[in-house]
């Protein structure tokens, strides 16, 4: 490998890899935002407690059995496969035209849902029950159950996931080459087919798909740390204050002085 080779390749050819890291953090942000919220909605309706007996009970059921069948299709094909099958199968079928590009969010959003979905149930389910017959006891609806008390707790636990699902997004929109999406892995190939120098180009495209993920990994630990709050913290009465490590020597010094 050449050094020179490799900054030549970036001077000339940089607009390329932009244009196909743009589209790669666009397909992944969209993707995993649209994924989470059919997860979440997913997860709520999947542990909506089941009636005894009647009508409900009936529809419920309907409905978990098809999300269940859509959650296993999808968690148990490539997404190289479902792309193929809902871009070409959908103009053959239906005779829907998608573009690329559209058909990539489409498709990397759906994928998402189907984990996003297994990681709210684990995540609701972690809840301990004592909160949600807390809940039920003085009235409070399933849906006011999970906005109030049990979701912001759960998204939290199952933030690095969330996390982790939005890093394989970033790398696995390659796989939408297959269907001409101009993602970073597209443009990459379309370099290398150019220059006839394929090593270089694509060391070039895995530094890029390392500092995109490093940079999102960084971005969400930051989250978390931010959703935890202070390390260290006292307790006055029922309000609590965040003790400096002024205060902390302090007080070891009080309590030396007593005795």
């Amino acid at each position: 490998m050449e050094l020179d080779v490799i900054i030549k390749t970036i001077s000339k050819y940089w607009p390329m890899f932009l244009r196909g890291a743009g589209v790669t953090l666009l397909i992944s942000i969209i993707g995993t935002t649209i994924g989470f919220i059919i997860g979440l909605l997913i997860g709520i309706i999947r542990t909506i407690p089941m009636p005894e007996k009647g009508v409900k009970k009936s529809i419920l059921k309907i409905i978990n059995r098809i999300l269940s069948i859509y959650i296993e299709v999808f968690r148990g094909t490539p997404m190289i496969v479902q792309a193929m099958v809902i871009y070409y199968g959908s103009k053959k079928a239906f005779n829907i035209d998608m573009s690329p590009l559209f058909a990539g969010i489409f498709i990397v959003s759906i994928n998402t849902g189907a984990y996003m979905a297994e990681i709210v149930r684990g995540g609701i389910v972690s809840i301990d029950n004592g909160q949600f017959e807390a809940a039920y006891a003085i009235g409070m609806s399933h849906f006011q159950t999970m906005t109030n008390i049990v979701l912001p707790q759960a998204i939290r636990n199952i933030l690095p996931a969330i996390g982790n699902e939005f890093v394989i997004n970033i790398k696995d929109t390659s796989v939408l080459n297959v269907i001409a999406v101009t993602e970073l892995y597209f443009q990459t190939k379309s370099v290398s087919g150019i220059n006839y120098k394929y090593f270089e180009t694509f060391f070039i495209a895995s530094a890029i798909y390392l500092v995109m993920t490093y940079t999102v990994t960084r971005i969400l630990r930051y989250i978390e740390r931010k959703l935890d709050g202070p390390e260290n913290y006292i307790m006055y009465a029922n309000q609590m204050q965040v003790e400096t490590p002024e205060d902390a020597l302090r007080r070891e010094q009080k309590i030396k002085g007593n005795h």
